[in-house]
Parts: structure tokens; sequence; C-alpha cells
């Protein structure tokens, strides 16, 4: 059995009483106060999160933009160098190996983001790919570290503690900067529907960071506030909305596929003959309409049969009232379609609606 990891900010949780449980193979903060409290400062104002437990994998060589746009969903062969670029890497049959976001160096590197409970696979997958290309792939994730400074406010909180100006960096995007003696990676990405950056760099530097910006006033937020935040933002997690079970298409995630370019990539044919034969089933938004949490895993029933169930539901902390994220059998999809769902003994009614939660705050162009 593995040994259970912790992050270079293992202490500093300590230090903060936070609740900490084992996440993704890691001793992880869930919260510090309350999940309520560290979502409303991300949703008003700035929190902080650790992330350093994600993966992240460098490819380098001659080959590298046609390999990793072979592997990778969506398309990388019109980005510019600095932009970050979110997409998917498949199965041959169609299924998620995992979701990620790739950074683009130049034509000859890419940065992969990986989710934490992935990184061993992923990075086998990966290498295995590599066969027929001139590329070499390493994994990097014991050399970084991460924080994401999420909110309306984390632009001003950067430039007040740190000096770093970052009004200049378009979303989706990054830059390399320098902060007092150390090297940092910063993106413009966000998993909570709010502005915000997530900054890489060494553990030593990283434990200053947050340090400076914990005196500095920003809230530290655990996963769970995580959790509700990118939910409400309609925004996947792999083993809910997706996995290796299943498809993009079913995920409701075409948008992020080159499934409709003359660009190959593996899984393309799946997802073609997936797309011909109509889909079987599909992610949804369902809000109830009486009072009840519908967590995940929960059946999903129409006139007494389970018809799906639920991937990521919550009693909205912004909107205050139930909704989900759901696998539906595709007869039942259709916008306000009356369902139910069984919360433990009982049926509690709700309807098919889109997964428009949020409305999101990024700062994109001309924002």
């Amino acid at each position: 059995m593995e040994e259970i990891k912790k992050t270079c900010l293992y202490e500093e949780h300590v230090k903060l009483n936070a609740k900490i449980e084992e996440f993704a193979g890691f001793l992880m903060p869930i919260l510090y106060t309350s999940i309520k409290d560290e979502h409303i400062a991300v949703r008003e104002k700035v929190g902080m999160f650790d992330v350093s437990h994600m993966g992240e994998f460098v490819i380098k060589g001659k080959e590298a933009t046609a390999f990793v746009d072979n592997i990778f969903t969506n398309s990388i062969l019109d980005k510019e160098n600095g932009t970050v670029t979110y997409g998917m890497m498949l199965y041959p049959n169609g299924t998620i190996v995992d979701d990620l976001l790739v950074y683009k160096v130049n034509n000859e590197e890419y940065f992969f983001v990986v989710n934490a409970s992935n990184i061993t696979k992923d990075y086998a997958w990966v290498v295995d790919q590599t066969e027929n290309f001139d590329v070499t792939v390493k994994n990097l994730s014991e050399e970084y570290s991460e924080i994401a400074i999420q909110g309306p406010e984390a632009e001003a909180k950067v430039k007040e503690l740190l000096g770093l100006d970052l009004s200049d960096l378009p979303f989706f995007n990054f830059k390399n900067a320098e902060y007092d003696k150390y090297q940092l990676l910063i993106s413009r990405t966000g998993y909570t529907g709010e502005d915000g950056f997530e900054i890489y760099a060494c553990a030593e530097a990283i434990t200053e960071l947050w340090q400076i910006f914990i005196k500095g006033g920003v809230v530290p937020c655990g996963l769970g506030s995580r959790d509700t935040l990118r939910f409400e933002a309609a925004l996947p997690l792999y083993g809910h909305e997706i996995s290796d079970e299943i498809t993009p298409l079913e995920a409701g995630l075409k948008f992020f596929t080159k499934i409709d370019s003359e660009s190959d990539f593996i899984g393309k044919t799946a997802l073609l003959n997936q797309q011909a034969q109509g889909l079987t089933r599909r992610v949804v938004g369902i809000e109830l309409s009486k009072l009840g949490i519908p967590r995940a895993g929960y059946p999903i029933v129409k006139d007494g049969e389970e018809v799906g169930f639920v991937t990521t539901g919550y009693l909205s902390i912004t909107l205050d009232k139930p909704i989900a994220m759901a696998m539906i059998d595709q007869r039942f999809t259709k916008k306000d379609t009356e369902i139910e769902v069984k919360i433990r003994n009982k049926t509690i009614p709700g309807f098919v609606r889109d997964k428009k939660f949020l409305k999101k705050n990024y700062k994109t162009k001309g924002a």
C-alpha cells in the first residue's frame, strides 16, 4: 500500500486548524472554517487553494506538437506560445483517460497539468503513446507545487502583496515571472467560475507565497469549497461527470474536441461512431422542486423506472436551491422533463434544466 503523501503546505494547514482528510493519495485540507464561508469568500472577494497535489508533465522534442495533437482532444495547432488549452485524453473506445490543461511553451515544448488521482495512470498512458514520435516525457509532479488565487479581487491582491501586475495576462494564458529569488509560472484559468490565477513554483517559493497571502488577508479555502464552486460553474470533475466509462459527447464536452475537424486524435473514430449512432445517455442539469440534497450516486427515477444517477449535487450556496448534474437516459434529457431523485427512502420531484447554474465571472477580452 502506497504511503499517503503531504504537500509542501501541510504544516501550514495544520497551523490554521484545517480539517484534513486523504484525497487522491494526499493529506489535503477539506475546510478551515466552513465550506460556506470559503465559498462566499471566493465568489465575493478572494480565496486561496493548495493544489500542489496536481500532476505536471513536460513534453519536449521535434515532434512535440504532432504528438500532443495526436493524444489531446482539443486543437493546439493554431495556438500561440503562452496559451493554455482545456481538453481530454481518450482511450481508443472514446472514454476518458483524464481531462487536463495543456500549456504551450513553444512548438517543441508543452506542459501538461493533470488530476492528482490520475498522475501515475496518465504518465504511463502518455509515455506508451510516444513510440512513433520524436519526443521525451518527464513527470515533474514532485518538483512543482501550486496555489490557486481565486475571486474578483485576485488580480488586485496579487499586485498588492507580490507587486506583480497581471492585468495584461489574458484568460487561458500563462507567463513566467520572478518574485524575490524565485521563478514562477503563472496562468489565468480558474476552476471556480471566478477570475483567478494559478502559481507554479518550487516548494520553498509556494510556502513563502502562501504565508504572504494569508498575512495579506486572503482566505484559505479547502477542497470542500473547491468542489461546490466548480460545480456551480458546471465544470466537470473526473470520477463524476467524466471517467473511463464516459465519453466527451456523453459529458456534454464536444466543444472541447476537434471531432468536426480534419485533425485526428486517439478516440476520434469511436466518438464519430457514437455521434452517428446517437447518444443513449447524457449529462444534464437538474433542479429539485422541493428541499433535498441530490448527492452523487443517487438514482434518477422517471415513472418508477431508474433512468440515471446524480454525478454531483448540492444545495447551492450561491443560489440557495438544490441543483445537480446527472447522467440521464437520452429519452429524458429534454429541458423541463419531470424526474425524481431518490434520496434515501424518499423520491423528491424535480426537472431537467440547463447546466448554466451560474454566470461565470472570468476576465475575458473586453471585460
